[in-house]
């Protein structure tokens, strides 16, 4: 079995032969809502997290995802994160734009560190400037308001490629 870099790293990026309008995410992100939380699962109506939900509207927009995310747990206060990386900041990195964390805008994709000092393990999807997509552990995939404890989390902010 290969490490996780070099497994992600043996995809090719896709080709974008047009551009994606900030609409289209949003469009497609709310289509997932009231869709259950499933732990490592995409499949809109039936089941996903917060992974699954960004995977799910990246092939709403593009088609086949640029690589297959390794196994991860459901822990948001992992303490041996530091000694592996952070693979979900790492994946946004290689297959998103990276942009100001500070000035999220709706449809970019927003990478949190639910616990202050820990690994980076959630996402979600602006909406809004002060509203995002995002799957609820143990609920569904909601639309919620992006208040000071959420802002306080952001650990990195993207936008989809070829996105206006």
């Amino acid at each position: 079995m290969t490490d996780a870099p070099e497994f992600a790293a043996s995809f090719a990026a896709p080709p974008f032969a047009a551009t994606v309008s900030r609409r289209q995410v949003i469009d497609a992100a709310r289509g997932w809502i009231g869709t259950p939380y499933v732990h490592q699962a995409s499949a809109k109506g039936a089941g996903c997290d917060c992974l699954g939900l960004v995977r799910g509207v990246w092939r709403e927009l593009y088609g086949a995802e640029p690589e297959a995310p390794p196994p991860y747990t459901p822990d948001w206060s992992e303490r041996h994160w530091r000694d592996g990386g952070e693979p979900l900041l790492e994946a946004a990195r290689r297959r998103l734009r990276a942009r100001d964390r500070r000035r999220a805008e709706a449809g970019d994709v927003i990478v949190f560190r639910v616990v202050r000092d820990g690994p980076a393990k959630h996402c979600a999807i602006a909406s809004d400037t002060d509203r995002f997509i995002h799957a609820y552990a143990g609920r569904a995939v909601v639309e919620t308001w992006m208040n000071r404890w959420w802002r306080a989390r952001i650990a990195g902010v993207f936008s989809f490629p070829g996105t206006e």
